[in-house]
Parts: C-alpha cells; sequence; structure tokens
C-alpha cells in the first residue's frame, strides 16, 4: 500500500484488491494500516469462506486510537488472528549452537557438554548487529546501517501521526537516547525526565504527559519491549516491585541511540553488561513466545533481591534466570537464585545462570542450577 496506485485504488474500491483465486493465496497485503478500511474489508472477506489463512496483513506500526475508532468497525476477533514478529534469535540466526534447551531443562534432561567458547568481541558484534536478517552476514563496519536507519526514520518520519499532534524531533532523540541508557533497568517516567533534564537542559521534557505521548508513539513503531514484574509464588506480596523493565525490542538500537559499536562496548564493561542482558532477554521473549509462554522479572523492593529473567510456562510452572557476561560471576548468581528459592512459596521447576563466555553447559552438583552459554540456547 505504499506504492501509490495501490493505494489510490484500494481508497477507491476497497474490495479490488483481493484475489478469489485459490492458487494465488494466501495473499500478503503490506502496509495495510496507510489505508485502514482494509481491515474491515479482510474481515468480510474470511466470511466469504470457511477456508483460513487467505491474507497476511502486514505493517510496521499501529494505527493511532482515533483513526482506529473512526475507520474500523470491528476488532477482527474469530477472523483475524495477530501475530508480532519479533527480530531473529540467535538460534534462528545461527549463532548458537542449540546444544541447551529451555525444555529439556524444564523436563530435567539437559546434558552436560562442552561449547565452544565465545570471545567477547564476538558477543559485541551480535549485540550491535542486532536479529535483522539483512545485517547476518554483513561486515562488521556495516553493522550499525539498519538499527541506526531505523532510528533515524522515526525521528525524520514518525513524529507526526495522524492525530495532527506536534511533537520536537530533539525531545524525541533525548527520549530515544534515555532509553538507551536505561536499556535492562527498572526506572519510572519520572526518572527518565530527570535524566533527560539532566543531561539535556536546553529542550527539557518537563511533562508526564507529554513523555506518556512519546513513550505511545514508540510502542505503536514496535521499538520498545517493556518485561513485566512477576509477583506470584513469593512470600511477601507487598514488597514486590511492580515496575516493568525496559528493552528496546533489538538490543542493537540501543547501539544505535548512543553511537555504540563493538570496539565502544569493550572500552565500556557496565554498559556492555546491561546490553549483553537485553541480548539474552530479547532470546528468551523469543523463545517463551514459541514455547507459548511469556517472560518476566522480578525485584524485591525491600531487600533489593532481584532475578533477572522468569520464565512463565503455559502450564503455570516458571523458572528463574540470572544473566552475567562472565564466568566469574556465577557464583554470585547461584547465590542470588538460592535467595530467591528460599523465599517462595512454591519453587521454580528449574534455576539457570546464562553467560556470555563460558565453555560448556554444566549444571551445578550442589544446587542442580545449570550454567548455559547464551549461544548454546534453543527453545
Amino acid at each position: 500500500m505504499d506504492d501509490d496506485e495501490n493505494k489510490t485504488r484500494a481508497e477507491i474500491d476497497v474490495k479490488s484488491i483481493f484475489s478469489h483465486d485459490k492458487n494465488a493465496l494466501p495473499q500478503l497485503i503490506d502496509e495495510w494500516n496507510l489505508v485502514p478500511s482494509i481491515w474491515d474489508a479482510t474481515r468480510r472477506e474470511c466470511d466469504r469462506t470457511t477456508d483460513a489463512g487467505n491474507y497476511i496483513l502486514t505493517g510496521s506500526t499501529t494505527l493511532p486510537k482515533k483513526i482506529q475508532k473512526e475507520k474500523i468497525k470491528h476488532s477482527g476477533a474469530g477472523r483475524i488472528g495477530i501475530i508480532k514478529m519479533s527480530t531473529m534469535s540467535l538460534y534462528e540466526s545461527g549463532d548458537s549452537s542449540g546444544k541447551a534447551s529451555i525444555m529439556d531443562m524444564y523436563n530435567g534432561i539437559q546434558k552436560s557438554m562442552p561449547t565452544e567458547e565465545v570471545e567477547l568481541k564476538r558477543l559485541a558484534n551480535l549485540i550491535v548487529r542486532g536479529g535483522w536478517p539483512r545485517n547476518i552476514d554483513v561486515s562488521e563496519e556495516r553493522f550499525h546501517i539498519i538499527p541506526r536507519g531505523y532510528i533515524d526514520s522515526i525521528i525524520r518520519d514518525n513524529m507526526i501521526d495522524d492525530e495532527d499532534k506536534k511533537r520536537d524531533k530533539d525531545k524525541m532523540l533525548m527520549l530515544l537516547r534515555s532509553l538507551a541508557r536505561n536499556e535492562s533497568s527498572i526506572v519510572s517516567n519520572n526518572t527518565i525526565i530527570k535524566d533527560i533534564d539532566a543531561v539535556e537542559s536546553e529542550c527539557p521534557l518537563s511533562s508526564t504527559n507529554t513523555l506518556a505521548d512519546y513513550l505511545d508513539v514508540l510502542n505503536r513503531l514496535y521499538l520498545l519491549e517493556n518485561q513485566s514484574a512477576y509477583s506470584e509464588n513469593y512470600r511477601s506480596r507487598e514488597r514486590v516491585g511492580k515496575a516493568p523493565k525496559r528493552h528496546f525490542t533489538d538490543p542493537s538500537l540501543a547501539c544505535a541511540c548512543l553511537n555504540l559499536n563493538s570496539d565502544k562496548l569493550l572500552s565500556d564493561f557496565k554498559t556492555f553488561g546491561f546490553l549483553f542482558e537485553g541480548l539474552v532477554e530479547r532470546d528468551l521473549r523469543i523463545y517463551m513466545d514459541y514455547l507459548n509462554g511469556s517472560l518476566h522479572h522480578f525485584r524485591d523492593n525491600v531487600t533489593g533481591l532481584e532475578v533477572d529473567a522468569i520464565l512463565e510456562f503455559e502450564d503455570g510452572e516458571y523458572a528463574a534466570i540470572e544473566i552475567k557476561l562472565g564466568f566469574n560471576k556465577v557464583d554470585e548468581a547461584i547465590d542470588n537464585l538460592i535467595k530467591f528459592n528460599n523465599n517462595v512459596t512454591k519453587s521454580p521447576k528449574f534455576m539457570c545462570v546464562i553467560v556470555g563466555k563460558g565453555s560448556g553447559i554444566a549444571r551445578d552438583s550442589k544446587t542442580g542450577i545449570y550454567i548455559v552459554p547464551i549461544t548454546s540456547l534453543k527453545p
């Protein structure tokens, strides 16, 4: 629909764009959101037949709520299923061997075995490159082109939407940089405003309403993927934090906002660690979506005890995961998981430490906690 001729045709007679030739189905209609009437028309086409899977509607953004109310009359429930696409996980891109499986750990049958040790430079490259399919085979010098282009297009083209709200490009850029600085962190909207005001005092985001509006734009563009808090089974629920952990949908976007490459990450291990956590949690989110589960985090607001990732499975069982860039932090992670386990009414199905640098898949003999390199993980 970003082709002028196709768009005009759809606006004049939306029914004319649909193919009824079974040999031509499924029919893909890209950027359908440019002609919102396509949604209801597709729903009507679905009512014409009992066959499923005839049409695929794709788009890079959701419609503003005002346009949805004005242009779409039916939710599509029962006719149209919504699938949210992610960038590629390391297993999908061929950067994970898949020797360790979430479900094998769940079932207690994961075997210990040696794996190829990955250099820090390689891990940094995986973060900066991201999971963009077109980026998989490009040279290191070109990793930045796609994620930076994505950020630039948001600043340049997506500031004004159909609700005719005026937004400041400089403020949006400051917000993106603040979110990048707070990747994999639990920060409130007020903290983000203070962060922006402290760094960029010339053009502050002084209103929580303004910030909420700008964040809504980024959410509709599928740029953000916040990790909700987990509170089930903890003995003192009133102490459990509710704030989400903030993520870009792909850690390469945070790198693009901060103008980071792999060499810069290697010289700033604190930032490297946060972005490595973002990489791991991107993959965990993809794997749990595949397994019909969900990804969360945990924080005790009184003691400060945190668990990086909670995997909640379809049957109600869950797993507790700690994420460490280096193997030297594994003992600390194991102690943290034990503390968490001692404060829950129902123990995790399994516990695991996911590392960046590691020479093998192992299971701690005393605690039963798995140690798994991210480059060996699959669903």
